[in-house]
Protein backbone atom coordinates (compact mmCIF):
# COMPACT_ATOMS: atom_id res chain seq x y z
CA UNK A 1 0.00 0.00 0.00
CA UNK A 2 1.80 3.48 -1.38
CA UNK A 3 2.61 5.90 1.78
CA UNK A 4 0.42 9.12 1.89
CA UNK A 5 2.53 11.71 0.66
CA UNK A 6 3.31 14.33 2.87
CA UNK A 7 2.72 16.84 0.85
CA UNK A 8 -0.44 17.27 -1.23
CA UNK A 9 -3.78 19.00 -2.79
CA UNK A 10 -7.26 17.33 -1.00
CA UNK A 11 -9.61 17.60 -3.91
CA UNK A 12 -13.35 16.99 -2.18
CA UNK A 13 -15.62 16.26 -4.60
CA UNK A 14 -18.54 16.29 -1.58
CA UNK A 15 -17.95 20.06 -1.24
CA UNK A 16 -18.37 20.70 -5.09
CA UNK A 17 -21.55 19.39 -4.59
CA UNK A 18 -22.21 21.36 -2.02
CA UNK A 19 -20.91 24.54 -4.28
CA UNK A 20 -22.77 23.21 -7.03
CA UNK A 21 -26.50 22.70 -4.91
CA UNK A 22 -26.14 26.34 -3.80
CA UNK A 23 -25.25 28.09 -6.97
CA UNK A 24 -28.20 26.24 -8.49
CA UNK A 25 -30.21 27.54 -5.69
CA UNK A 26 -29.69 31.05 -6.97
CA UNK A 27 -30.85 29.91 -10.99
CA UNK A 28 -34.72 29.58 -12.08
CA UNK A 29 -35.44 26.39 -13.30
CA UNK A 30 -34.50 26.49 -16.97
CA UNK A 31 -31.16 27.78 -16.65
CA UNK A 32 -28.30 26.28 -17.89
CA UNK A 33 -24.99 25.83 -15.86
CA UNK A 34 -22.17 25.99 -17.02
CA UNK A 35 -19.06 24.39 -14.96
CA UNK A 36 -15.69 26.54 -16.14
CA UNK A 37 -12.85 23.08 -15.26
CA UNK A 38 -10.12 25.33 -17.35
CA UNK A 39 -6.59 25.36 -15.92
CA UNK A 40 -7.32 22.25 -14.38
CA UNK A 41 -9.95 22.80 -13.02
CA UNK A 42 -9.02 25.82 -11.02
CA UNK A 43 -5.61 24.18 -10.03
CA UNK A 44 -7.06 20.85 -8.33
CA UNK A 45 -8.06 17.86 -10.70
CA UNK A 46 -10.19 18.78 -14.28
CA UNK A 47 -10.83 15.08 -15.10
CA UNK A 48 -12.01 13.95 -11.49
CA UNK A 49 -14.03 17.77 -10.98
CA UNK A 50 -15.56 17.32 -14.71
CA UNK A 51 -16.58 13.78 -14.13
CA UNK A 52 -18.57 14.51 -10.63
CA UNK A 53 -20.12 18.11 -12.49
CA UNK A 54 -21.62 15.52 -15.53
CA UNK A 55 -23.25 13.04 -12.67
CA UNK A 56 -24.44 16.41 -10.70
CA UNK A 57 -26.39 17.41 -13.72
CA UNK A 58 -24.24 19.96 -15.57
CA UNK A 59 -25.19 21.49 -18.44
CA UNK A 60 -22.08 22.55 -20.16
CA UNK A 61 -18.08 22.71 -19.67
CA UNK A 62 -15.61 25.28 -20.21
CA UNK A 63 -12.08 25.30 -20.96
CA UNK A 64 -9.61 27.81 -22.01
CA UNK A 65 -7.82 25.83 -24.57
CA UNK A 66 -8.41 23.02 -26.77
CA UNK A 67 -5.65 20.98 -25.35
CA UNK A 68 -7.58 20.84 -22.05
CA UNK A 69 -10.66 20.18 -24.02
CA UNK A 70 -8.78 16.69 -25.50
CA UNK A 71 -7.96 15.65 -22.00
CA UNK A 72 -11.21 15.72 -20.59
CA UNK A 73 -12.53 13.61 -23.95
CA UNK A 74 -9.99 11.13 -23.43
CA UNK A 75 -10.54 10.71 -19.68
CA UNK A 76 -14.57 9.93 -20.88
CA UNK A 77 -16.20 12.95 -20.39
CA UNK A 78 -18.58 13.42 -22.15
CA UNK A 79 -20.68 16.90 -21.62
CA UNK A 80 -20.79 19.82 -24.39
CA UNK A 81 -16.83 21.64 -24.06
CA UNK A 82 -16.85 25.14 -25.03
CA UNK A 83 -13.20 26.16 -25.65
CA UNK A 84 -12.99 29.69 -24.49
CA UNK A 85 -9.80 30.81 -26.38
CA UNK A 86 -9.23 28.33 -28.94
CA UNK A 87 -6.10 29.09 -30.85
CA UNK A 88 -5.19 28.73 -34.93
CA UNK A 89 -2.95 26.24 -34.11
CA UNK A 90 -5.51 23.73 -32.13
CA UNK A 91 -8.96 24.41 -34.22
CA UNK A 92 -7.99 20.55 -36.07
CA UNK A 93 -8.65 18.78 -32.45
CA UNK A 94 -11.79 20.99 -31.49
CA UNK A 95 -13.28 19.59 -34.49
CA UNK A 96 -11.60 15.93 -33.97
CA UNK A 97 -12.86 15.51 -30.08
CA UNK A 98 -15.89 17.34 -31.10
CA UNK A 99 -15.05 20.33 -28.66
CA UNK A 100 -17.39 23.68 -29.69
CA UNK A 101 -15.11 26.71 -29.96
CA UNK A 102 -15.51 30.69 -28.64
CA UNK A 103 -15.11 32.43 -31.75
CA UNK A 104 -13.95 35.92 -31.01
CA UNK A 105 -12.26 37.32 -33.67
CA UNK A 106 -12.89 37.98 -38.01
CA UNK A 107 -9.86 35.79 -38.05
CA UNK A 108 -10.62 32.73 -36.01
CA UNK A 109 -14.51 33.05 -37.65
CA UNK A 110 -12.49 32.58 -40.89
CA UNK A 111 -9.78 30.03 -39.58
CA UNK A 112 -12.39 27.54 -38.11
CA UNK A 113 -14.75 27.86 -41.40
CA UNK A 114 -11.83 26.76 -42.94
CA UNK A 115 -11.13 24.06 -41.04
CA UNK A 116 -14.67 22.78 -41.14
CA UNK A 117 -13.90 22.92 -44.74
CA UNK A 118 -10.69 20.30 -45.05
CA UNK A 119 -12.58 18.44 -42.36
CA UNK A 120 -16.08 18.17 -44.63
CA UNK A 121 -18.20 19.31 -41.24
CA UNK A 122 -21.60 21.05 -41.70
CA UNK A 123 -23.94 22.62 -38.87
CA UNK A 124 -21.01 22.41 -36.29
CA UNK A 125 -21.86 24.08 -33.09
CA UNK A 126 -20.01 27.45 -32.52
CA UNK A 127 -20.35 30.22 -29.90
CA UNK A 128 -20.04 34.01 -30.55
CA UNK A 129 -18.32 35.81 -28.09
CA UNK A 130 -18.56 39.39 -27.65
CA UNK A 131 -16.83 42.44 -26.30
CA UNK A 132 -18.92 44.49 -23.71
CA UNK A 133 -16.04 46.53 -21.93
CA UNK A 134 -13.98 44.05 -20.46
CA UNK A 135 -12.02 44.67 -23.83
CA UNK A 136 -10.04 41.19 -24.03
CA UNK A 137 -11.48 39.09 -26.58
CA UNK A 138 -14.41 39.09 -28.38
CA UNK A 139 -16.08 40.69 -31.52
CA UNK A 140 -18.09 44.55 -31.42
CA UNK A 141 -21.64 44.98 -32.38
CA UNK A 142 -20.28 46.51 -35.41
CA UNK A 143 -19.14 43.32 -36.85
CA UNK A 144 -22.73 41.58 -36.77
CA UNK A 145 -23.66 42.05 -40.89
CA UNK A 146 -20.04 40.61 -41.27
CA UNK A 147 -20.69 37.87 -39.66
CA UNK A 148 -24.17 36.99 -40.93
CA UNK A 149 -22.41 37.33 -44.06
CA UNK A 150 -20.14 34.92 -43.56
CA UNK A 151 -22.08 32.33 -41.94
CA UNK A 152 -25.14 32.75 -44.56
CA UNK A 153 -22.62 31.87 -47.33
CA UNK A 154 -21.96 28.33 -45.76
CA UNK A 155 -23.67 25.42 -43.90
CA UNK A 156 -20.51 24.55 -42.03
CA UNK A 157 -21.74 26.18 -38.43
CA UNK A 158 -24.94 26.64 -36.41
CA UNK A 159 -24.60 29.29 -33.84
CA UNK A 160 -24.84 27.51 -30.76
CA UNK A 161 -25.00 30.52 -28.33
CA UNK A 162 -23.81 34.50 -28.04
CA UNK A 163 -22.09 35.50 -24.95
CA UNK A 164 -19.72 38.16 -23.19
CA UNK A 165 -18.16 38.38 -20.16
CA UNK A 166 -18.45 41.13 -16.88
CA UNK A 167 -15.14 42.84 -16.03
CA UNK A 168 -16.21 43.90 -12.35
CA UNK A 169 -19.12 42.06 -11.22
CA UNK A 170 -17.85 41.29 -8.18
CA UNK A 171 -17.34 45.10 -6.96
CA UNK A 172 -20.49 47.11 -5.64
CA UNK A 173 -18.88 50.12 -6.39
CA UNK A 174 -18.72 49.24 -10.49
CA UNK A 175 -22.55 48.36 -10.45
CA UNK A 176 -23.44 50.74 -13.19
CA UNK A 177 -20.55 49.70 -14.99
CA UNK A 178 -21.54 46.24 -14.99
CA UNK A 179 -25.06 46.79 -15.72
CA UNK A 180 -24.09 48.80 -18.63
CA UNK A 181 -22.55 45.83 -19.87
CA UNK A 182 -25.52 43.81 -19.48
CA UNK A 183 -27.33 46.45 -21.54
CA UNK A 184 -24.94 46.49 -24.08
CA UNK A 185 -25.07 42.56 -24.44
CA UNK A 186 -28.77 42.31 -24.96
CA UNK A 187 -28.54 45.24 -27.67
CA UNK A 188 -26.31 43.31 -29.02
CA UNK A 189 -28.86 40.38 -28.71
CA UNK A 190 -31.44 42.37 -30.15
CA UNK A 191 -29.60 43.38 -33.60
CA UNK A 192 -28.29 39.76 -34.23
CA UNK A 193 -31.97 38.37 -34.56
CA UNK A 194 -31.52 40.36 -38.37
CA UNK A 195 -28.17 39.11 -38.88
CA UNK A 196 -27.40 35.22 -37.70
CA UNK A 197 -31.69 33.67 -37.79
CA UNK A 198 -31.34 30.57 -35.69
CA UNK A 199 -32.65 30.92 -31.49
CA UNK A 200 -28.99 30.71 -30.27
CA UNK A 201 -29.03 30.98 -25.99
CA UNK A 202 -27.17 33.69 -24.44
CA UNK A 203 -25.17 33.99 -21.25
CA UNK A 204 -23.46 36.57 -19.84
CA UNK A 205 -22.93 35.86 -15.77
CA UNK A 206 -19.72 34.61 -14.08
CA UNK A 207 -20.19 33.59 -10.25
CA UNK A 208 -20.26 36.86 -8.97
CA UNK A 209 -23.34 37.47 -11.66
CA UNK A 210 -24.65 34.88 -10.68
CA UNK A 211 -25.00 36.38 -6.95
CA UNK A 212 -25.32 40.30 -7.54
CA UNK A 213 -27.07 40.14 -10.82
CA UNK A 214 -29.92 37.16 -10.70
CA UNK A 215 -32.19 38.89 -12.77
CA UNK A 216 -29.42 38.71 -16.22
CA UNK A 217 -29.26 35.04 -16.09
CA UNK A 218 -30.80 34.41 -19.67
CA UNK A 219 -30.11 31.10 -20.94
CA UNK A 220 -27.56 30.10 -19.09
CA UNK A 221 -24.88 30.91 -16.63
CA UNK A 222 -20.94 30.09 -16.39
CA UNK A 223 -19.52 29.17 -12.81
CA UNK A 224 -15.87 28.98 -11.98
CA UNK A 225 -14.57 30.20 -8.88
CA UNK A 226 -18.30 29.57 -7.16
CA UNK A 227 -17.59 25.86 -7.80
CA UNK A 228 -14.36 25.59 -5.94
CA UNK A 229 -15.66 27.75 -3.05
CA UNK A 230 -15.21 31.26 -3.32
CA UNK A 231 -17.18 33.70 -4.51
CA UNK A 232 -15.10 37.45 -3.84
CA UNK A 233 -17.64 38.24 -1.34
CA UNK A 234 -17.50 37.22 2.58
CA UNK A 235 -20.57 36.98 3.14
CA UNK A 236 -21.40 34.29 0.15
CA UNK A 237 -17.76 32.60 1.19
CA UNK A 238 -19.85 31.33 4.18
CA UNK A 239 -21.97 29.82 2.13
CA UNK A 240 -19.61 27.78 0.04
CA UNK A 241 -17.14 24.76 0.81
CA UNK A 242 -13.21 25.20 -0.48
CA UNK A 243 -12.73 22.05 -2.66
CA UNK A 244 -8.95 22.11 -2.44
CA UNK A 245 -7.05 21.58 1.16
CA UNK A 246 -3.46 22.06 0.34
CA UNK A 247 -1.68 20.44 3.48
CA UNK A 248 2.47 19.26 3.91
CA UNK A 249 4.10 18.36 7.19
CA UNK A 250 7.05 19.57 9.51
CA UNK A 251 10.77 18.05 8.18
CA UNK A 252 12.39 19.71 11.09
CA UNK A 253 12.49 22.00 13.93
CA UNK A 254 15.19 24.46 14.97
CA UNK A 255 15.40 27.28 17.77
CA UNK A 256 16.72 30.10 16.27
CA UNK A 257 19.11 32.59 18.68
CA UNK A 258 19.13 35.97 18.54
CA UNK A 259 21.10 37.45 15.95
CA UNK A 260 21.09 34.20 13.89
CA UNK A 261 19.45 34.12 10.17
CA UNK A 262 17.27 32.09 8.63
CA UNK A 263 17.06 31.34 4.84
CA UNK A 264 18.19 32.43 1.52
CA UNK A 265 19.44 36.19 1.14
CA UNK A 266 19.73 36.47 5.22
CA UNK A 267 15.62 36.73 5.12
CA UNK A 268 14.88 36.82 8.46
CA UNK A 269 16.63 37.69 11.51
CA UNK A 270 15.80 36.92 15.07
CA UNK A 271 15.23 39.34 17.18
CA UNK A 272 14.73 37.24 20.05
CA UNK A 273 15.20 33.23 20.59
CA UNK A 274 12.09 31.51 18.67
CA UNK A 275 11.80 28.16 17.25
CA UNK A 276 11.35 27.53 13.27
CA UNK A 277 9.48 24.59 11.46
CA UNK A 278 10.96 23.75 7.80
CA UNK A 279 7.94 22.38 5.57
CA UNK A 280 8.52 20.70 2.47
CA UNK A 281 6.88 22.86 -0.17
CA UNK A 282 8.31 25.92 -1.83
CA UNK A 283 7.99 28.19 -5.04
CA UNK A 284 7.96 24.91 -7.52
CA UNK A 285 5.00 23.49 -5.91
CA UNK A 286 3.60 26.90 -6.26
CA UNK A 287 3.87 28.93 -3.06
CA UNK A 288 5.84 32.14 -4.76
CA UNK A 289 8.48 34.06 -2.94
CA UNK A 290 5.53 36.66 -2.67
CA UNK A 291 3.89 35.05 0.70
CA UNK A 292 7.59 34.99 2.17
CA UNK A 293 8.79 38.03 5.58
CA UNK A 294 5.52 37.12 7.23
CA UNK A 295 3.34 38.13 4.31
CA UNK A 296 1.90 34.38 4.27
CA UNK A 297 0.24 32.78 7.34
CA UNK A 298 -0.43 28.65 7.45
CA UNK A 299 -2.17 26.71 9.87
CA UNK A 300 -0.91 24.61 12.80
CA UNK A 301 -3.08 22.57 15.17
CA UNK A 302 -5.72 25.17 14.36
CA UNK A 303 -3.25 28.15 14.85
CA UNK A 304 -2.11 31.05 12.03
CA UNK A 305 2.10 30.76 12.14
CA UNK A 306 4.00 33.58 9.85
CA UNK A 307 6.01 32.33 6.94
CA UNK A 308 9.27 34.15 7.85
CA UNK A 309 12.35 34.74 5.57
CA UNK A 310 11.97 33.47 1.63
CA UNK A 311 10.26 30.80 0.38
CA UNK A 312 13.08 28.40 -1.08
CA UNK A 313 12.55 26.07 -4.50
CA UNK A 314 11.27 23.10 -2.11
CA UNK A 315 10.88 24.29 1.35
CA UNK A 316 9.13 27.36 3.57
CA UNK A 317 10.47 28.32 6.79
CA UNK A 318 7.48 29.56 9.66
CA UNK A 319 7.75 30.49 13.25
CA UNK A 320 5.98 28.07 15.89
CA UNK A 321 7.24 29.89 18.80
CA UNK A 322 5.11 29.10 21.65
CA UNK A 323 3.31 26.18 20.00
CA UNK A 324 3.65 22.92 20.88
CA UNK A 325 4.77 20.63 17.51
CA UNK A 326 6.86 17.95 16.94
CA UNK A 327 8.18 16.95 13.27
CA UNK A 328 5.91 14.97 11.09
CA UNK A 329 3.04 17.50 12.56
CA UNK A 330 0.79 18.41 9.87
CA UNK A 331 0.73 22.07 8.58
CA UNK A 332 -2.07 23.63 6.69
CA UNK A 333 -1.74 26.48 4.11
CA UNK A 334 -5.53 26.28 2.66
CA UNK A 335 -8.94 24.59 2.70
CA UNK A 336 -12.08 24.43 4.94
CA UNK A 337 -11.94 26.81 7.41
CA UNK A 338 -8.29 28.47 6.04
CA UNK A 339 -9.88 30.38 2.96
CA UNK A 340 -6.87 30.77 -0.12
CA UNK A 341 -8.54 34.11 -0.42
CA UNK A 342 -7.27 34.82 3.02
CA UNK A 343 -4.01 33.99 2.10
CA UNK A 344 -3.43 35.37 -0.93
CA UNK A 345 -4.64 38.69 0.03
CA UNK A 346 -1.94 38.80 2.18
CA UNK A 347 0.72 38.47 -0.73
CA UNK A 348 -1.49 41.18 -2.84
CA UNK A 349 -2.69 38.55 -4.71
CA UNK A 350 -6.33 36.88 -5.48
CA UNK A 351 -7.30 33.39 -4.68
CA UNK A 352 -7.52 32.51 -8.36
CA UNK A 353 -3.61 32.62 -8.84
CA UNK A 354 -2.99 31.07 -5.37
CA UNK A 355 -5.36 27.72 -6.60
CA UNK A 356 -4.02 27.80 -10.50
CA UNK A 357 -0.48 28.34 -9.13
CA UNK A 358 -0.45 24.83 -7.13
CA UNK A 359 1.92 22.66 -9.64
CA UNK A 360 1.85 19.48 -10.87
CA UNK A 361 4.43 18.07 -8.41
CA UNK A 362 2.12 18.33 -5.39
CA UNK A 363 -0.05 15.08 -5.71
CA UNK A 364 -4.01 15.15 -6.09
CA UNK A 365 -5.93 13.41 -3.77
CA UNK A 366 -9.40 12.60 -4.59
CA UNK A 367 -11.93 12.47 -1.58
CA UNK A 368 -15.67 11.44 -2.61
Amino acid sequence: MPLTPETALEIDLQALAHNYRVIRSRLKEKTRLLGVVKAFAYGSEALAISKKLEDLGADYLAVAFSREGVLLREGGVRLPILVLHPQPGGLDEVIEHCLEPSLYSRNILSLFLKALKKHGQEEYPVHLKFNTGLNRLGFHKEDLPWIGGRLSASRAVEVRSLFSHLAASDDPKEADFTLGQIQAFEAIVRESDSHLGGKPFKHILNTSGVFNYPEAQLDMVRTGIGLYGYSNNPQTDRELRPVARLRTRISQIHNIEPGQWVGYNKGFLADSPLKTATLPIGHADGIGRQYGKGRGMVYLNGKAVPIIGNVCMDMTMVDVSGLECREGDEVIFFGEGHSAEVMALGAGTISYELLAGISRRVPRIILE
